[in-house]
């Protein structure tokens, strides 16, 4: 069992509450200016409760990464998205991102996406439970496409595991691009791209040869 499961509701709380704070300081900073003492003073906890709940700022960066993996999948299982399953929903997807990149003002990029970037070659175990977060990740996609392909939206020659991997890799790196030139124009560029692969092997000619490009509602004013 779990430490986690052992906790009481109370205790659940004050760790969500330290895993929370811990991951929007390193969302902010990044991981190596955060300090376990920051993370405690955002939290609002002691010192005795850091140490309860987390031997060591490792343990409490693992627990992020469990946290950020968590959040991606449970925003990619919003009934809109309709388990990534229809052209449309991939549309929406794909839309959904880039307009958060515009009310970000293309600051920060992905956040689970810049815990891989700044973690990948940490440590073995870190690098581990970065890939299990993308594995989970692509797995959405994978069951969506193969759930276009099986209905008959795809033909049988598509490749959903490869289309699932060329989804999410074209996100990151086109979040990457959008948050060095402060530009949405890579990831749209790169999304426009990888869907229209997905489309050419739609079995309905009307939409494999549509004119269908990702549209985003302005950016707020900074």
């Amino acid at each position: 069992m779990s430490d986690e499961v052992r906790l009481t509701p109370k205790g659940r709380a004050t760790r969500q509450r330290i895993i929370e704070a811990a991951a929007d300081l390193i969302f902010e900073r990044g991981v190596a200016r955060t300090s376990i003492e920051d993370v405690r003073k955002a939290a609002g906890v002691s010192g005795s409760q850091m140490t309860h709940y987390f031997t060591d700022k490792r343990s409490l960066i693992r627990a992020v990464i469990a946290w950020q993996a968590d959040t991606v999948v449970e925003l990619h299982r919003q009934p809109a998205l309709d388990e990534l399953a229809t052209f449309d929903a991939l549309y929406l997807w794909a839309e959904i991102n880039v307009q958060r990149q515009l009310e970000a003002h293309c600051a920060g990029g992905c956040r689970f996406g810049s815990l891989a970037g700044e973690l990948a070659e940490h440590d073995g175990d870190t690098r581990t439970d970065l890939a299990r977060g993308f594995e989970r990740w692509e797995e959405l996609f994978r069951h969506g496409l193969h759930t276009m392909r099986d209905r008959g939206d795809l033909r049988a020659d598509a490749d959903p595991d490869e289309l699932a991997l060329g989804l999410l890799t074209a996100l990151q790196g086109g979040m990457l691009m959008t948050q060095t030139k402060r530009d949405v124009a890579p990831l749209v560029a790169v999304l426009n791209g990888m869907l229209a692969h997905v489309r050419s092997f739609a079995t309905d000619e009307a939409i494999r040869t549509a004119d269908t490009h990702i549209t985003v509602a302005s950016a707020p004013a900074a």
